[in-house]
């Protein structure tokens, strides 16, 4: 199983695949860093020689931000959006969609499970009823 960026892509898939499963890495820039290496993006990523495994992660290392440096960037940025105290930020910190969508219907991924708010009239119902006078 190759390993590129501290990652073990999956040895029976297609290069041009395999690559994506580094976190920063789509279909574009796997095509780019495969052209770039002068692999073949159809080859098996265990058909793959040492030097073309080489040759792949020295260019990810060298133009790409990915896995912990990426998600590490994501997260300061996020951060500091809170600490301004931009919208985007008090969004985030809220558990709130952040880009604009609609939140009275939809929105359950960002805002969790429905709560069930309590319905008054069974404390109503519960009071004893007034005395009568005569």
């Amino acid at each position: 199983m190759p390993r590129i960026s501290g990652i073990d892509i999956p040895k029976e898939k297609i290069i041009g695949v395999a690559l994506r499963y580094i976190y920063g890495i789509g279909p574009s820039n796997s095509k780019v860093i495969l052209k770039q290496a002068n692999v073949d993006p159809q080859k098996r990523a265990k058909d793959l020689t040492e030097e073309e495994i080489s040759k792949i992660s020295h260019i990810i290392q060298k133009e790409y931000k990915v896995e912990g440096d990426l998600r590490r960037e994501i997260s300061q940025n996020i951060k500091r959006l809170m600490d301004i105290t931009a919208y985007r930020g008090l969004r985030h910190r809220k558990s709130l969609p952040v880009r604009g969508q609609r939140t009275k219907t939809n929105a359950r991924t960002r805002k969790g499970p429905r709560k069930n708010v309590a319905i008054a009239r069974i404390a109503a119902v519960e009071k004893p009823a007034p005395a009568k006078k005569e």
